[in-house]
């Protein structure tokens, strides 16, 4: 899939374009409704199946008091999409500059830059635009003018409820882990670059890998059951989330600490997705270095047991 920041790049010559047009936080089921639309297009049609999203949550510049932690790392986000069938996806940059823009600007500046586009397709209730100027209603007037067929598709719903991000993001900062991997489609996965921590379980003869979860959306503290793959290599996982009340620190930082048992080598600056299984137990302050360390082991055996 050809990642571009440009409509100009796209580079697809005289072939028509089906455009997909979201945030996509976690591409959920709804999510995946539309870029499969978009892909079923493009291959009919012979057109180029472009996702259209941004580099970050338009909540970082429009609103930055509430911005909703996100579900997906971005690499999470391009692989998922990429594994949908998209040929290419636009990634813009939003910025104070490009969220001044209507609606209609944004569209008909697209339909410029792209050439000829076939079909659009979005989610039902997807707004875009300054003042939120831009909708289904907005497209359909100007797909009219500019020759291009309009998707709105419906939310999905799961369990009597529409699937939503919010709606996962609160699964996820419940604990329900079941309810997320059912609304994203698969499993709930933790992914972030391992950072240079304090090496404190390396002291304790259980080296972990720290992730960089910044901004993302995370389940309750404690230690998980867990599962990752290292150079196609399969891990079982002892994860802790939590802020190490055992080590002292003046200031305490959550912390996202994967173990990866029966692995030795060096992971700091690489890309670790942590697949999270049952959680074992909760975070809890011991009295000593050695009781923690005793209390690892048997979380190390937990994780064995829990397959």
């Amino acid at each position: 899939m050809k990642v571009i920041h440009d409509a100009n790049d796209l580079g697809n010559g005289s072939r028509k374009v089906c455009l997909a047009i979201g945030v996509f936080d976690g591409v959920h089921l709804g999510h995946q409704q539309i870029i499969r639309q978009t892909v079923a297009d493009a291959r009919q049609h012979d057109a180029v199946a472009l996702v259209v999203t941004f580099d970050r949550h338009p909540s970082v510049i429009v609103a930055p008091d509430r911005v909703p932690p996100q579900i997906f790392s971005r690499s999470q986000k391009l692989r998922t999409i990429q594994a949908l069938g998209a040929d290419a996806l636009l990634e813009i940059p939003f910025d104070q500059d490009f969220s001044r823009k209507s609606g209609e600007e944004f569209i008909r500046q697209l339909a410029h830059d792209l050439g000829t586009i076939h079909s659009l397709c979005v989610g039902a209730n997807f707004v875009f635009g300054r003042q939120r100027s831009g909708d289904v209603t907005l497209l359909k007037t100007l797909g009219s003018e500019l020759h291009f067929h309009v998707h709105g598709h419906a939310a999905v719903s799961l369990d009597g409820e529409l699937v939503s991000s919010t709606r996962i993001r609160e699964a996820i900062r419940t604990g329900n882990l079941d309810a997320a991997s059912q609304m994203l489609g698969r499993p709930y996965a933790i992914c972030g670059r391992v950072l240079t921590g304090d090496k404190i379980g390396a002291q304790l003869g259980f080296p972990t890998a720290n992730l960089d979860a910044a901004g993302l959306a995370l389940p309750p503290n404690g230690v998980y059951a867990a599962r990752t793959r290292w150079h196609s290599q399969p891990y079982r996982v002892a994860l802790n989330i939590g802020v190490r009340p055992t080590v002292a620190a003046s200031q305490p930082q959550l912390r996202v600490e994967a173990h990866l048992l029966d692995y030795s080598g060096d992971l700091y600056g690489k890309e670790l997705e942590v697949q999270l299984g049952v959680k074992l137990r909760e975070e809890q302050r011991f009295n000593s270095p050695e009781e923690l360390r005793r209390q690892i082991g048997r979380d190390v055996a937990a994780v064995r047991l829990a397959g």
